[in-house]
């Protein structure tokens, strides 16, 4: 019978594995799902903080125990075997378990604890760090694992289930099943040098702009892709003069003269309103797109990326009066940005 104080299914002892219990350990599967996640011997044991001697060690014990190997050499990189995958999956697992367990404990304590781990696209460098600086005030005792990547590596991590949550301009419902939930703005604005002479001029029309050079991101950027859809709609070729992989890049091409760009009004975040780059009055601008919180369909998050998504989510409608105060000119279209529903997009967990 099961113990009266407990209301879940009673488990007898002989469905307990037993033979793992006494034969593995929480450190080797750790050391496991290090080498895993990097890729690497040598990585896992500098994020652990041991010699790589101890590191090979532990896995041997851990593949004896199961008795099939778990990684197998493929040029100078080791990958999981068939049961090193399964292992993985059921290590993840494990630790996504202890660590609500960790912070259920902290929480009888009166103290938050946890750890999240927060992948964002390259653009939302520029203002998650304040979001979770924010956050962090509220629960001092979380630990973040912060993570910036382009967005093919980010639907990589997605895949594989590598992080709580992610950061992007566009959810990928067209390769995943996701969950994603719209908190923040991403304007995108027409920025020029400072000493543009169309800077000051006010409802340029994109046949203008069309006539400047252009520079644009990297092919499969989302901005990039904004970008030529606004003059793919009014049949105007515009007149690319390079491609660059970076914001930074970009903005200093653009205050050396090069051209114009699109990029997100969060890329001006530091410079403020009086810096070096201008942003141009342009016909149809800004392109009032979203940052979403993201994870796939069905994951089960930890309490600590269930926190982190109630605070960002609780503090969007700040997030559009802070953009307001550094640009006020903009503030009718960030005003009907957040009015506006979004079809499609979920808005609260």
């Amino acid at each position: 019978m099961p113990p009266p104080y407990s209301d879940q299914t009673y488990t007898p002892p002989a469905a307990m594995p037993d033979y793992l219990i006494r034969h593995a350990s929480l450190r080797q599967i750790q050391v496991f799902e290090a080498i895993v996640r990097l890729g690497s011997f040598t990585r896992a044991a500098d994020e652990l903080f041991v010699t790589q001697p101890t590191v090979s060690m532990q896995i041997k014990k851990l593949a004896d125990a199961l008795g099939l190997p778990l990684f197998e050499q493929i040029g100078r990189q080791v990958r999981p075997t068939e049961a090193g995958a399964e292992l993985y999956q059921a290590c993840r697992a494990i630790f996504e378990t202890l660590a609500n367990l960790e912070m259920r404990i902290a929480d009888l304590k009166g103290v938050k604890r946890g750890r999240l781990r927060l992948c964002v696209i390259t653009t939302a460098k520029y203002f998650a760090p304040e979001v979770l600086g924010e956050f962090c005030k509220l629960y001092p005792g979380i630990e973040v694992a912060l993570k910036v990547s382009n967005r093919d590596r980010i639907l990589e991590r997605i895949n594989a289930n590598e992080d709580d949550l992610y950061i992007m301009g566009q959810a990928p419902s067209d390769q995943f099943e996701v969950d994603a939930f719209a908190f923040a703005p991403n304007p995108l604005v027409v920025m020029a040098p400072r000493d543009h002479p169309l800077v000051g001029q006010k409802q340029i029309p994109m046949n203008r702009i069309a006539e400047e050079a252009l520079i644009l991101r990297e092919p499969g950027s989302g901005i990039r892709d904004a970008t030529l859809r606004v003059f793919e709609q009014l049949r105007i070729r515009p007149k690319v003069r390079m491609e660059l992989g970076s914001n930074e890049a970009i903005k200093h091409a653009v205050v050396g003269g090069l051209g114009l760009s699109v990029l997100s009004l969060h890329t001006l975040t530091l410079e403020g309103p009086d810096g070096p780059v201008a942003i141009l009055d342009v016909e149809g601008f800004p392109i009032m797109r979203q940052w979403y919180l993201v994870y796939p369909k069905g994951k089960e998050l930890s309490l600590v990326a269930k926190a982190f998504l109630d605070f960002a989510l609780k503090i969007r409608m700040s997030l559009y009066e802070r953009m307001e105060l550094m640009w006020p000119e903009l503030a009718p279209a960030f005003q009907a940005a957040y009015d506006r529903p979004r079809a499609g997009v979920e808005q609260t967990p």
